[in-house]
Parts: C-alpha cells; sequence; structure tokens
C-alpha cells in the first residue's frame, strides 16, 4: 500500500481505527473521516504525519463530495475508499414492528445512503486511475439474526449495492467488495450485547471471539494488487459460523 491514499469513514474508533492503523502499518496515507472529529484526530495521532482527520455526514451529499475533495487536496489523490460508517452501537435490539420509522430510516441512511454518496463522492477521482472500493456489511444478513430487522436490512443493501457497483465501475478498473464481519469484539459491541465474550463462539469452527485485527487482513487484500481480478464478492469473516 505505499504510497496509496485510503479514505476510512467511521475512523473515529473500533474496526474503523482498525482499518486506519493496519493500512497506516502497510505504507499508506490514511484518511480517518467520521462525524466525530476530535476521535478521527485521535486516530490520527496514532499514525502521524500520514494521516488526516476529516469530519464528515456520510449520509450528506455535499458533505462526502467536501470530503473527497479535502483529501484530494491533501494527498493529491484517492485509490481506495473503506465505506465503514454505520449506525451500530446505537440500537436496541426489538421486534421490526416496534421499531419507529424515524429510527428505520437513520440506519438507511447511513448504513445504506452513506455508502453510496461516499463511493458516489470519490468516483471521479477514482476512475481516473483505478482504485478499490470496500464495503462493510454483515455476516448478520447470512444468519437472518433478529431483533434488528434495521440494520440486517440495511447491511444487505450494501451487499447488493457492492454487486451493483461492480458491474458498473469495472470499465473504469475500479474493483468493487465487501466484507462481512461476523460479531467482531468492539467497544461498540462490548455495550451492545451481554456476554460478549462468548457470543456466538461455540458456533463458530474457530472458538475463539472475533476482534477488529480478524478483520483487517481482508481489507488490505481487497485493497492491494492481489485482489485485481476480484470484485464484485462479499468476503464473510466471523471463524467459520456461516457454514456450520
Amino acid at each position: 500500500m505505499k504510497d496509496k491514499t485510503v479514505i476510512i469513514t467511521g475512523a473515529a474508533g473500533g474496526l474503523g481505527r482498525a482499518f486506519a492503523l493496519a493500512f497506516a502499518s502497510a505504507g499508506a496515507k490514511v484518511a480517518a473521516c467520521d462525524l466525530n472529529l476530535a476521535g478521527a484526530e485521535e486516530t490520527c495521532a496514532l499514525i502521524g504525519e500520514n494521516a488526516m482527520a476529516a469530519a464528515v455526514n456520510v449520509a450528506d451529499e455535499a458533505s462526502t463530495e467536501a470530503m473527497a475533495k479535502a483529501v484530494v487536496e491533501r494527498f493529491g489523490r484517492i485509490d481506495v475508499l473503506v465505506n465503514n460508517a454505520a449506525i451500530y452501537a446505537t440500537i436496541q435490539r426489538k421486534p421490526f414492528y416496534e421499531i419507529a420509522v424515524s429510527e428505520w430510516e437513520a440506519v438507511m441512511n447511513v448504513n445504506l445512503k452513506g455508502a453510496w454518496l461516499c463511493s458516489k463522492a470519490v468516483f471521479p477521482y477514482l476512475k481516473e486511475q483505478g482504485g478499490k472500493i470496500i464495503n462493510i456489511a454483515s455476516a448478520t444478513v447470512m444468519s437472518g439474526s433478529p431483533m434488528w430487522s434495521h440494520y440486517v436490512a440495511s447491511k444487505g443493501g450494501v451487499i447488493g449495492l457492492t454487486r451493483s457497483m461492480a458491474k458498473e465501475l469495472g470499465d473504469f478498473n475500479i474493483n468493487v467488495n465487501a466484507i462481512a464481519p461476523g460479531f467482531t469484539l468492539t467497544d461498540a459491541s462490548l455495550n451492545l450485547i451481554e456476554n460478549a465474550q462468548k457470543y456466538g463462539v461455540d458456533r463458530g469452527a474457530i472458538k475463539r471471539p472475533s476482534t477488529a485485527e480478524d478483520i483487517v487482513g481482508t481489507a488490505l487484500y481487497l485493497a492491494s494488487s492481489a485482489a485485481d481480478f476480484v470484485t464484485g464478492q462479499t468476503i464473510v469473516v466471523d471463524g467459520g459460523k456461516q457454514f456450520l
């Protein structure tokens, strides 16, 4: 990833911060973007001079366009976009018939519309030299995890968006893929589910909880030249739960 520029949304903490640190360690210049600018700046402080923080509301078109422009002004190009920003930590699990319309729309706006708008914002720059878009979906789409249907539906939409965009962007030498993590031990997850350290461990082929570091390797692969012929795919990273 040397001399590549990578935008990571939702980079103020959790999985987004782990992505930022991993790409920086691989030699990339990192744009840590988040609605929480202070958190994004903390991420950049852990990286050093090859990082910039940018405030972005991924559900707002003008904000995503300003983000892309700021990154190009700082680093001169964009090579990779990781659409990681999502509403997750604040979700209260409940039956689908108890979800308020406003809550449904908020989740869709960030998790699905946000990935679309950020991709749309970086396309004018990626199309000049090719690049990679990596969308973060969720293994909950495969399991049909109950009691948060808006989250599951939004991540299912991310997978559909990934496949459609891959077909459209192949002619521009842009690869579009998705990663579907299983339940991963981030601060958000620890606050969301009781006994998070043990959640789903017995259902996996690899019987230990997943950490953010377990997910970043797949992102590095998909962003690299090793994955130049991989597009439209969703890679489930969950320790083998979905095939058991």
